[in-house]
């Protein structure tokens, strides 16, 4: 792959950057003044489907921007936005917060109310899903 081939993915990074500081804006803002009022995995929980709003929002935004021609490199793109977000909210539970494994493992556990899977899910349709709203045009390859 060339620099040129390669060039959607490195705007999709940047992107991916302008959704986890967006992210970390709207978890702050949610700790603040819903978590006291429901609680953590309530406020957790609420502040899961403001997210995937949020993210669809900034990827709407962008998505003709990051150029990516077809469904695979949209799909490249989504791909990047889940294992960015994976490495970071490992790496910020475990070496910033000082989460447990326990504690980092509990948003990702479907059956005690962790819904995170699916938010790495929507990550990686969230470019392919932005690219039909704004009517981005893909070659033929689609």
């Amino acid at each position: 792959m060339t620099s040129t081939e390669s060039g959607y993915l490195w705007r999709g990074l940047a992107v991916w950057l302008v959704i986890i500081v967006a992210e970390s804006i709207h978890g702050t803002a949610r700790v603040m003044p819903l978590q006291p009022r429901v609680g953590d995995l309530r406020a957790r929980q609420i502040a899961f489907f403001t997210g995937m709003a949020l993210i669809l929002a900034v990827a709407v935004l962008f998505i003709r921007w990051i150029r990516a021609r077809d469904a695979r490199q949209l799909l490249h793109v989504g791909l990047l936005w889940m294992a960015m977000t994976l490495l970071f909210e490992i790496s910020l539970g475990r070496f910033v917060l000082d989460y447990s494994w326990e504690r980092i493992l509990a948003d990702y556990n479907l059956p005690k109310g962790g819904l995170m899977g699916f938010g790495l899910l929507f990550l990686v349709i969230a470019p392919r899903l932005a690219a039909r709203l704004r009517g981005a045009p893909l070659s033929p390859r689609e």
